[in-house]
């Protein structure tokens, strides 16, 4: 039996929960269950706030423009996950959408816009990124939402980033190409946090290779033989990094 209960819609809400509170439902909140899920007074909705696990509620106060819901019991516990930031470099506007949506399928932490030198999306939708977020928690069960940063230049970046992780450096020049190789002698290191750091399209330039290449706890690794698309990079190199050091090993 799968531990997420699929049969009753899940809401993510902004509010502390607690048996016995009430929760105003926003009016897109409550039009999506009222009005097109055709859910009534009672019914069952599981909520989650990224803090306090997950809980079961009822459709209290219905009406065609508002409902709220009258907390029960918790049903799952908040989890913490793997400490994984995913970085990379600005996508527009779909592609974007896709990689916030399976980065937080896949477990990430922390979503964090790069500007490198060949990066052509200078300007990110931070408000789009989290509703994205949001969507994809709801949908796949997820209890925690990952911080979202705002757009740095790579110089910023670099500054900025935990110095005692490991960061991921997905590069297809990278001297083992295998990359659960390049990852299998850092299976058992108990690093703070992982960075993965997926380029733009025209990759990484040769300034930008070698700063990374200098940088302490930097691990390179290959996606395979062929030429990965930016948000094709970003899944297979979070699956990678998943199955060799984050929580797919049970």
């Amino acid at each position: 039996m799968s531990r997420y209960d699929f049969d009753a819609p899940r809401l993510f809400v902004d509010a502390a929960l607690a048996p016995g509170a009430v929760i105003d439902l926003t009016r897109e909140q409550a039009n999506y269950l009222v009005n097109v899920l055709r859910l009534k007074q009672d019914d069952a909705v599981l909520v989650f706030n990224g803090r306090e696990g997950e809980w079961l509620g009822r459709l209290a106060a219905v009406s065609k423009k508002h409902a709220a819901l009258a907390l029960e019991s918790r049903r799952r516990a908040q989890t913490a996950g793997p400490d994984i930031q995913y970085a990379f470099a600005p996508l527009k506007h779909a592609r974007l959408d896709y990689i916030v949506q399976k980065a937080v399928e896949m477990g990430a932490s922390r979503l964090s816009p790069v500007l490198t030198a060949r990066t052509q999306i200078h300007r990110v939708n931070a408000g789009r990124m989290r509703a994205n977020a949001i969507e994809a928690a709801e949908q796949c069960g997820i209890l925690r939402l990952p911080e979202i940063d705002e757009p740095v230049a790579f110089e910023t970046w670099l500054r900025e980033r935990p110095s005692d992780g490991l960061l991921i450096f997905c590069d297809e020049d990278a001297p083992v190409v295998d990359p659960l190789q390049a990852l299998a002698g850092h299976a058992g290191t108990l690093a703070p946090s992982i960075t993965i750091l997926i380029g733009p399209e025209g990759g990484f330039d040769e300034n930008e290779r070698r700063r990374l290449m200098l940088l302490p706890g930097t691990i390179v690794i290959s996606l395979g033989p062929r030429i990965l698309r930016a948000d094709t990079a970003g899944v297979a190199a979070l699956a990678v990094v998943q199955a060799v050091l984050g929580d797919w090993r049970g």
